[in-house]
């Protein structure tokens, strides 16, 4: 059964799990960048990740990817008009993969309801205002430095520790905002400033950020730290859409920590794969 925005918002609690659908109307993301720059492409992948059972689309207008460059408001805005406002008509929840309060203004006026910002607030000053007058709920993601630089040698003493640490302190920002903690979602944010071990310690000790008691969702889809496992371990580097396995591993390891949103690109298997470890474990028919 497809979530309702507050099951979304509950799901720490009740642990059912969250798919959400990765829709980049981008040039240049890491894996999927210029397959959706035609409007009807990209409004056909949306529709075949809700006939799939993603319970989110999650639109982004500007690659996150390590090195990528800024993309302005107004050109993301440009790329969003043909495609957003048909992928809200759909009938599910839809959320605004930006960091600028101009982009997520233009996306909720046309119908999306969730935030997701990987600065969690910090790239824009305005993100927090507008998300609190909105009443909307926001995804708050830590990330070391930015897109065009996290990859360049990042260092943590205790990546498990800060990371929890920056996500507790940008949750009280919010909340100080005028954002209501129940509306807030936290992501540790798999391969954003982050090396292959503290990737791997992060997904190992997802159960720590529920302490903060808000939904967590984690986005391994694809990502280059399941290349190098392979690579270590397999003597193989898979291509992005060649690293499935490695994805639906790193969800079901992040579902048995606690993790209940999951932002992945390949929806129909992802969900296959959680309502057979659900059935296991539950005993759900």
């Amino acid at each position: 059964m497809l979530a309702t925005l507050d099951e979304i918002l509950q799901s720490h609690r009740t642990h059912k799990p969250i798919v959400m659908g990765v829709l980049n109307i981008t040039p240049d993301s890491f894996s999927d960048g210029g397959e959706y720059l035609n409007p009807d492409d990209a409004i056909a992948a949306a529709d075949k990740m809700i006939r799939d059972g993603a319970d989110i689309i999650d639109i982004g207008a500007e690659s996150t990817r390590p090195g990528s460059d800024r993309v302005s408001a107004d050109e993301q805005i440009r790329r969003l008009e043909p495609v957003l406002p048909k992928v809200c008509s759909l009938g599910r929840v839809v959320s605004i993969d930006t960091t600028l309060a101009e982009v997520a203004r233009f996306a909720l006026d046309a119908g999306a309801s969730i935030i997701n910002d990987v600065s969690a607030g910090r790239d824009d000053a305005e993100m927090f205002n507008l998300a609190a007058k909105r009443e909307v709920p926001i995804i708050l993601m830590h990330m070391l430095g930015e897109p065009k630089t996290m990859q360049e040698n990042p260092h943590y003493d205790d990546v498990v520790g800060e990371v929890r640490q920056f996500l507790s302190d940008r949750i009280t920002a919010a909340v100080e905002a005028g954002i209501e903690r129940s509306k807030i979602i936290i992501d540790p944010g798999i391969g954003f400033g982050k090396l292959l071990n503290h990737n791997l310690a992060l997904l190992r000790n997802i159960n720590s950020l529920l302490e903060l008691d808000v939904p967590v969702l984690i986005g391994p889809s694809r990502k280059r730290f399941i290349a190098e496992i392979s690579q270590n371990l397999l003597n193989i580097r898979p291509v992005e859409k060649d690293r499935l396995g490695g994805t639906i591993a790193a969800v079901l390891a992040g579902y048995r920590q606690g993790a209940t949103i999951f932002r992945v690109h390949d929806v129909a298997p992802v969900i296959q794969a959680l309502a057979t470890a659900r059935a296991i474990e539950k005993g759900l028919i």
